[in-house]
C-alpha cells in the first residue's frame, strides 16, 4: 500500500471512528436526559408515598383524571404509588446500565481513534510502515 493512499485509507478509518463515537456520545446525552426524568419522576412518587403515610386509613384520597378528581381507595392508592416507584426503580437501573455500557463503548472507539492518529501521524512524518490492526 502506497503511503498517499495508505493516508487516505486511514484518515477515511479516523473519519469513521469519529463519526461512531459521536453517535454514542448523542446516545450518552439521551440516556442522560431521560434518565433525569425518570430521577424527578421517582423522586416526585416517594414524596406521594410520604404524603399516603401520613393519612389514617379514614382519610380521603383523590387521584386526578383528566380534569376531575376521583375518590380513591388509601390501599389502593398506596399500592399504585409502591408499584409506580418499583418500575421507575428498575428503569433507573436499566439506564445506568446501558450508561455503564455505551461509555465503555465511547473508552474504546476513543483508543481505536487515538491508535488511527498516531499511526496517520507517523505515516505523514515518513517515519516507518503502518499496519492495518484495528
Amino acid at each position: 500500500m502506497g503511503s498517499p493512499a495508505a493516508a487516505k485509507e486511514l484518515q477515511r478509518d479516523l473519519e469513521n471512528k469519529a463519526n461512531d463515537l459521536n453517535k454514542f456520545q448523542k446516545d450518552i446525552a439521551k440516556n442522560h436526559q431521560i434518565r433525569k426524568k425518570y430521577t424527578i419522576q421517582l423522586g416526585e412518587n416517594e414524596l406521594v408515598l410520604k404524603e399516603l403515610d401520613l393519612l389514617t386509613a379514614e382519610g380521603n384520597v383523590y387521584k386526578l383524571i383528566g380534569p376531575v378528581l376521583v375518590k380513591q381507595d388509601l390501599a389502593e392508592a398506596n399500592a399504585n404509588v409502591r408499584k409506580r416507584i418499583e418500575y421507575i426503580s428498575a428503569e433507573l437501573k436499566r439506564f445506568d446500565s446501558t450508561l455503564q455500557d455505551l461509555e465503555e463503548k465511547q473508552n474504546s472507539k476513543k483508543d481505536a481513534i487515538f491508535k488511527v492518529q498516531q499511526k496517520l501521524q507517523s505515516l505523514q512524518a515518513g517515519k516507518g510502515k503502518v499496519t492495518n490492526d484495528n
